[in-house]
């Protein structure tokens, strides 16, 4: 058989332990990946396990598209295409698997596979990967993926570009690679060219990573933010003040912060659960920083149950200046948090800085399952980290360098 690929899918046909071909709409490279399984089954015999994050039911997989190369290669006689499986007349194998439910003990049943290929690889957990990749141990055994990468932090991406790994291919390839790119798509592609946003349009038809996932609160903030993430030293001469999201099941979220003039630096993030306030405030303390003010969301004046003190009464018996950040509505803090934003400089060497932007990447909203519009903030490991910082741009105008001042709030445009 003569099969064309595109050129810089060669590599597709060179032993190697790890296949990386990442890349926008277009590229073709699903399409070739589909080709180049089917045609190694059928020189010898191979088991090929297809799997991506979340496989709910086959109609998820890449069956559809294995079974229709099979077709367009004329190797219906070769394959038998079942529901759940594709088995080849030599003992090929095509399995498929979601990653999402698998354990440590139940990925044990695809230890003989021969090669594996990861789709959608960008939505790949970290979890997942720890999971998977020591079960593929198999003599000669490789592990394919394919994905447009979302952000530069997404476990896939980090293996590929970040920590890259030794005997590993890694190709990008976009509709511009695609010697058989659709008049079609070349339409579409235009269109998204002319309308889309810049950032937008490079992800999905280029495949470079976003500042933020889609549809993130703060997806344009985050587009101008590696510019103000610079080395910050702690600055003695200025107040170093604790902005707090309370949480002991849930996380607990701290930012340490100076303000210099309308600047505010955000020197480090402290995140954790299942501690009690007093450890975070001896981590705090041991800094010894010129301290300021620990501000707290309103519910850290509610006197708790088991104890029957509030958590500001615990930061004050340790000897902690603490104010109430302004109790607004989440729409309204996430408003201010935007204008706010331009302001924020965070310290690339704090230690905790890369987990919070990361949440602040991430922080988006429910959608919709009937109508797809979106509604409130998302409740999940990123919301922390978010109102943490929503709440340091409300507490903001409050952080002096002096003895704090009482200020009105309704005439800061905050309501």
């Amino acid at each position: 058989m003569s099969i064309e690929f595109p050129r810089k899918l060669e590599c597709l046909f060179q032993p190697s332990r790890y296949k990386f071909l990442r890349g926008g709409r277009g590229g073709g490279k699903s399409w070739a990946v589909a080709r180049a399984l089917l045609l190694r089954a059928v020189q010898k015999p191979t088991r090929i396990l297809c799997t991506r994050e979340v496989q709910k039911s086959i109609k998820d997989s890449v069956h559809r598209l294995l079974s229709d190369q099979v077709e367009s290669l004329g190797l219906e006689g070769f394959y038998e295409v079942l529901r759940d499986e594709i088995r080849g007349r030599n003992g090929s194998l095509f399995l498929f698997s979601g990653l999402s439910d698998q354990t440590a003990d139940s990925i044990k049943s695809f230890e003989g596979c021969d090669i594996v290929w990861i789709e959608e690889a960008h939505s790949i957990t970290e979890r997942s990967l720890r999971i998977l990749i020591p079960t593929i141990r198999k003599d000669g055994s490789e592990i394919w993926a394919t994905y447009n990468p979302e952000l530069e932090t997404d476990p896939i991406y980090v293996m590929d570009q970040v920590e890259p790994r030794e005997r590993a291919i890694s190709v990008k390839i976009n509709w511009s690679d695609n010697p058989w790119f659709p008049s079609e798509l070349e339409e579409e592609r235009r269109h998204a060219q002319k309308t889309m946003k810049p950032a937008m349009y490079a992800h999905i038809w280029e495949g470079e990573c976003l500042p933020a996932v889609e549809g993130a609160i703060y997806a344009d903030e985050m587009a101008g933010v590696s510019a103000r993430v610079v080395r910050l030293p702690y600055d003695p001469m200025l107040k170093a003040h604790t902005v707090w999201d309370l949480g002991f099941n849930d996380a607990m979220a701290i930012g340490l912060v100076q303000r210099h003039a309308s600047e505010i630096r955000l020197l480090d993030y402290i995140e954790g659960s299942h501690r009690v306030i007093t450890d975070y405030v001896a981590e705090i303390k041991e800094r010894r920083w010129n301290w300021g003010v620990d501000f707290l969301p309103h519910d850290g004046f509610a006197k708790r149950h088991q104890t029957g003190k509030s958590d500001a009464e615990v930061l004050k018996a340790q000897g902690r200046t603490v104010l109430a950040t302004p109790n607004v509505d989440v729409e309204a803090g996430i408003r201010n948090a935007r204008l706010v934003f331009p302001r924020v400089y965070f310290n690339s060497e704090g230690a905790g800085i890369p987990l919070l932007l990361e949440h602040l990447k991430r922080y988006r909203r429910n959608i919709n399952r009937t109508t797809g519009e979106p509604g409130a903030p998302l409740h999940d490991s990123h919301s922390h980290g978010a109102d943490m910082f929503r709440y340091l741009c409300l507490a903001a105008e409050q952080m002096t360098n002096d003895e704090w001042k009482p200020l009105n709030y309704g005439s800061l445009g905050i309501v």
